[in-house]
C-alpha cells in the first residue's frame, strides 16, 4: 500500500483567521556579484523595501507605440468581448486586458525585451516565464482602484505558486501624478505572509478582479502593516518603471481626476516555481490570468 505524499505548504492562508508568517525565501535569488542590469545599490534596496524604481525603462517613442496598441486593443470589439477583458462594473468601461503578449505582437516584443528579462532573472536567480500579463486602463472620472493585497497570497492560494520566486513590474504608459491613483506600496511587508481569513469561492477570479473579496486583509492587519512599514506612492513620468517583489503589500486609489493611468504589468516566475495544484482553491484559475505554460521567455 502506498500513500500520497504531503505537500508542505510554507504560506497558509484562507483558514479560519488571519495568520502572519516570516518568508521563508529569499528575496535576491542570485548569488551575490552575479552579473546583470540591476547595481548592487538597487539589489540591496529591493531586498530592504521589496522595490525599485526606473526613471526611464522605455523611451517617450516606445511609451506612444504601446499606448496606441492599448487603445487599439480596448477598442476592438472582439477583445472587449473575451473573457481576457475586464469590465468596470459602473462605467462598463474596459478596466483590464489580460494575457496581452498573447493578443499583440507589440506587447510580445516588450516581454522579450532584455531590459525586462534581463533584470528578471538577474532577481530570480533562472530562467523566467511570464506568469501573467495585462494592460490596466484606470482612465480618469471615477475608474475605481485595488484595494490593499499582497499578489502572491492570491497566486499561491488560488495558482498554486509554492515559493515567492516571482518579480512584477508596471511600465507607466501615462504619467503617474500623486492624484491620479497611482500605486502604493508598504516598504518591507514583503518580508511576513499575512494569510487572509475566509474559504475562496469556486470561480472566485470572476468577481475578484472587479472588486477583490476572497485573500483581503483585515483593516485591523492592514493598520498594523502600514504603522510598521509606512505608505509609498509611486509617481513618475510615461516611461517609468517600478519592479515590486510578488509578497509586497500594495494597492491603489480610485482615479476621480480627469488623467488616465494606464499601464503594462508583466508577472516574471522563476522557471523552478511552476505552478502546481492550488493551496487555497478548489480549482486553478484559468490560464489567462495564472500561466500554465512554463516556457522559458527567449
Amino acid at each position: 500500500m502506498t500513500t500520497a505524499a504531503v505537500r508542505t505548504d510554507l504560506y497558509p492562508t484562507r483558514g479560519v483567521g488571519e495568520v502572519v508568517t516570516p518568508r521563508q525565501d529569499p528575496v535576491i535569488w542570485s548569488p551575490p556579484g552575479a552579473p546583470g542590469p540591476i547595481g548592487q545599490n538597487e539589489l540591496t534596496g529591493f531586498e530592504r523595501d521589496g522595490f525599485l524604481t526606473v526613471e526611464e525603462l522605455i523611451s517617450d517613442d516606445e511609451v506612444a507605440l504601446y499606448r496606441a496598441e492599448l487603445d487599439r486593443l480596448i477598442a476592438d470589439p472582439a477583445v472587449r468581448a473575451d473573457e481576457r477583458s475586464i469590465i468596470e462594473p459602473t462605467s462598463q468601461d474596459v478596466r483590464s486586458v489580460f494575457e496581452v503578449h498573447k493578443l499583440s505582437e507589440i506587447f510580445a516584443s516588450l516581454v522579450r525585451d532584455e531590459r525586462l528579462v534581463g533584470r528578471a532573472r538577474q532577481i530570480l536567480g533562472s530562467d523566467v516565464y511570464v506568469h501573467q500579463s495585462r494592460i490596466n486602463v484606470k482612465p480618469g472620472f471615477g475608474a475605481s482602484g485595488f484595494y490593499w493585497h499582497s499578489d502572491f497570497e492570491t497566486w499561491h492560494a488560488e495558482d498554486g505558486l509554492p515559493n515567492m520566486r516571482t518579480v512584477s513590474v508596471s511600465i507607466a504608459l501615462t504619467e503617474n501624478r500623486d492624484t491620479n491613483g497611482g500605486l502604493m506600496i508598504m516598504p518591507g511587508s514583503h518580508k511576513s505572509f499575512l494569510g487572509c481569513a475566509g474559504e475562496t469561492p469556486k470561480d472566485n477570479y470572476k468577481k475578484s478582479l472587479q472588486m477583490q473579496d476572497a485573500g483581503t486583509p483585515s483593516d485591523a492587519a492592514l493598520t498594523r502593516f502600514a504603522d510598521r512599514h509606512g505608505i509609498r506612492l509611486f509617481t513618475g513620468r510615461a516611461g517609468s518603471a517600478t519592479w515590486f517583489d510578488c509578497n509586497c503589500m500594495h494597492g491603489s486609489g480610485d482615479n476621480i481626476t480627469p488623467y488616465a493611468r494606464s499601464n503594462v504589468f508583466i508577472v516574471f516566475n522563476s522557471v523552478d516555481n511552476a505552478a502546481e495544484e492550488p493551496f487555497a482553491a478548489p480549482v486553478p484559475r484559468p490560464d489567462f490570468i495564472g500561466a500554465r505554460d512554463f516556457t522559458p521567455v527567449r
